[in-house]
């Protein structure tokens, strides 16, 4: 049998292991793809493409930096950095940044800043969505690059192909004034169209930057298109979901390797809007010597947002807490997101609400292309006030209006038992955007959603009140308690 060098490089078969879900040190052999569910009943990934603006993080949060033999300045303004003119005139006029954000400041002296011994450290960040990282990325892989030499010398790995088109978009708009050219997996170079659709790129890659994702890039190497050589800087966005064992842990961890094994000197950076204790530390094993940048968990909730637990008797009293308490009031708080954790559910509750005179709409992962578009302007020009959604919308969906987020179902992960206190974070995070006041109700419905909301609460170190889900009043006044006595009177 052929081993992993007489196959592409970075690409070789995993090797399986039993069971499911696999610890660090099986998954940096490969793992097993765990079956993921499909049809009504599946829950739905965060689409990624939704993602906009702001940050989750209370302006207020200590970063919290783990540096490696080197001390880094803080970058108070961009020309702290050793940043060309043209991408300074790229930062300034196209980007129409006036000084760095937190997150720059704190990361990107460690980024474009060689050690002592001239080595350009790792880097594993936290940084949440609004905050900046696209831009500490996205401008590292155009200050490593030599515009002369005609190579790849910059990948970018992607979860998704809309997050590939958001990152070139930024990043052409940066390089306006450089020479700097960019590839993509998404653009019509790569190809497009779903299967029997794909057009085959055969020319040699020469942009030095390179932004895709994992399985058409995997083609690319196959086909000799992309040569890994040259490359100097590798960027995961989305780390958390590149490194998970049921997503793209595998692939990752193979193409590292071999990028490491083509160039030593290779600088990877790891940038995620949550890192979970388990990949955070897979992620540190993969690179023992990089930079760290965290923020405690903590405090990634929002003080703004205030939070409640709605405890229903019965899975009736759900949708009644719904049809009396939350749907009479959200003519008057903005807008409201109402999550589910599957898609059956979410068109239930669409349809049961409408068919009581509610004016709402819902989103769901197995909606066409074009469905979507039409419920998210919808929803963003507030033609509608109640969004019920799965966990497609959970991650950067930017509503600046979005007051109120119920958790129909409380999230948990696929073995439907632990919770998803990511998503949770995420879900909660869709109000109170732009320094607004929100809140976010749990409906709790027997012990185990019970338990489920008592682990979410220690986890942030939270203790989240209790409303009478029969007691009209009681939501008026924590809605006020919330900030909210603007739209709401008592």
């Amino acid at each position: 049998m052929a081993d992993d060098d007489d196959v592409p490089p970075g690409f070789a078969a995993p090797k399986k292991e039993e069971g499911g879900e696999a610890d660090a040190d099986a998954l940096a052999q490969g793992v097993t793809r765990v079956k993921v569910d499909s049809g009504e009943d599946a829950p739905d990934a965060p689409d990624l493409s939704l993602r906009l603006g702001d940050t989750l993080v209370n302006p207020e949060t200590e970063i919290k930096s783990v540096t490696q033999d080197a001390i880094y300045d803080s970058a108070q303004r961009f020309e702290d950095l050793p940043l060309t003119p043209e991408l300074l005139k790229g930062l300034y006029s196209e980007m129409k940044f006036d000084h760095p954000s937190r997150i720059q400041a704190t990361t990107l002296p460690m980024i474009l800043t060689p050690d002592q011994s001239g080595v350009y450290r790792d880097l594993i960040a936290q940084a949440h969505n609004g905050s900046g990282k696209t831009t500490c990325f996205v401008l590292a892989m155009l200050s490593r690059v030599d515009p002369n030499l005609q190579a790849p010398q910059a990948l970018c790995m992607c979860p998704t192909r809309e997050l590939v088109l958001q990152n070139l978009s930024v990043l052409r708009r940066m390089a306006k004034y450089t020479t700097i050219q960019a590839a993509s997996t998404a653009d019509e170079g790569g190809g497009g169209g779903g299967p029997g659709q794909r057009r085959v790129r055969r020319a040699k890659l020469t942009e030095q930057v390179v932004i895709g994702t994992h399985g058409r890039c995997k083609s690319w190497v196959s086909d000799r298109v992309l040569d890994l050589d040259t490359v100097r800087i590798l960027v995961f966005d989305e780390a958390d979901e590149m490194l998970k064992a049921d997503a793209f842990a595998d692939e990752s961890v193979r193409l590292i390797k071999t990028a490491r094994k083509r160039n030593p000197g290779l600088q990877l950076l790891m940038f995620s809007a949550t890192f979970n204790e388990k990949i955070k530390n897979f992620a540190i094993r993969i690179a023992p010597k990089a930079n760290q940048v965290f923020v405690p968990k903590e405090s990634l909730s929002l003080d703004v947002i205030k939070q409640y637990n709605v405890s229903c008797p019965t899975p009736a009293d759900k949708t009644r807490v719904l049809q009396e308490q939350i749907f009479p009031n959200c003519e008057k708080l903005g807008q409201t997101i109402i999550f589910t954790r599957t898609r059956a559910e979410a068109a239930r509750l669409h349809q049961m609400m409408a068919g009581l005179g509610y004016k709402c709409t819902s989103l769901r992962g197995d909606m066409e292309a074009s469905d979507r578009d039409a419920v998210v302007n919808e929803f963003r020009e507030g033609v509608t006030k109640i969004l019920i959604a799965t966990d497609v919308l959970s991650r950067g969906f930017d509503v600046s209006q979005v007051t109120l987020v119920v958790n129909y179902d409380i999230p948990v992960e696929r073995d439907a038992s632990t919770p998803a206190y990511d998503t949770y974070l995420h879900r909660i995070g869709r109000s109170g955007r732009f320094g607004r006041k929100g809140a976010a109700f749990n409906l709790i419905c027997g012990p185990q959603d019970s338990l489920l909301m008592r682990q979410i609460g220690e986890y942030f170190n939270r203790s989240i009140p209790e409303v009478d889900h029969l007691n009209e009043e009681s939501f008026i006044a924590v809605l006020n308690q919330a900030g909210l006595t603007d739209q709401v009177a008592s």
